[in-house]
């Protein structure tokens, strides 16, 4: 039947609402806080950026000076908390060459207050030989250098490849503050991971 005359229907009134499911609103807030994918990658970018300033980079051996240890073109991992700190003998270390734009890598022979030299090829620290399987031994006889202090604050870098490495015979001792860090490992070629210290 009809509406009685007296029935007054309110039509502005809208139906009461259900609440959303739990599940649906959480998915909505979770779409929300999660990051875009323009934001992920910036902050890798920014993350890979701190990591070779700060923790490592890869260095790319130039030339022979350090054969047989690192050959041309070797990617050489360089290490720069621990490895900037306190260099010490037997290191290879990365460093920017005092006054020039160049960055090189040598092995630290001597540190501060050290005596060093070559006789007849032979690295002589303090007075003593020092026994260097991993030096090209083919290039260094009747080379004599020295012998010289190095200064404190300094360390004394040479190629292994003596005959022809360009280092603290020719541009001096490196300051320690030069000094960019340690190579720890050999990244590239695959087969040849281990650096001999």
């Amino acid at each position: 039947m009809g509406a009685s005359a007296h029935e007054h229907v309110d039509l502005t009134t809208p139906a009461p609402t259900r609440p959303a499911p739990a599940e649906a609103t959480a998915g909505a807030s979770a779409r929300r806080r999660r990051p875009s994918a323009t934001v992920i990658g910036v902050a890798l970018f920014v993350a890979l950026i701190a990591l070779r300033v700060f923790v490592a980079e890869p260095f790319k051996i130039p030339s022979e000076s350090m054969e047989p240890t690192l050959k041309p073109g070797d990617q050489a991992l360089v290490e720069k908390i621990a490895g900037r700190a306190s260099p010490h003998r037997g290191d290879l270390v990365a460093f920017h060459r005092h006054g020039t734009n160049a960055v090189l890598l040598k092995r630290v022979v001597a540190i501060g207050g050290d005596t060093v030299g070559l006789e007849d090829g032979l690295l002589v620290v303090n007075g003593r030989t020092v026994r260097e399987p991993y030096a090209n031994t083919k290039s260094q006889d009747s080379v004599y250098f020295g012998p010289v202090r190095v200064p404190a604050g300094t360390v004394f870098v040479m190629g292994d490849n003596r005959g022809i490495s360009e280092d603290s015979r020719d541009f001096g001792a490196v300051p320690t503050r030069d000094v960019i860090g340690r190579a720890v490992a050999r990244l590239w070629p695959p087969g040849r991971w281990g650096i001999t210290h």
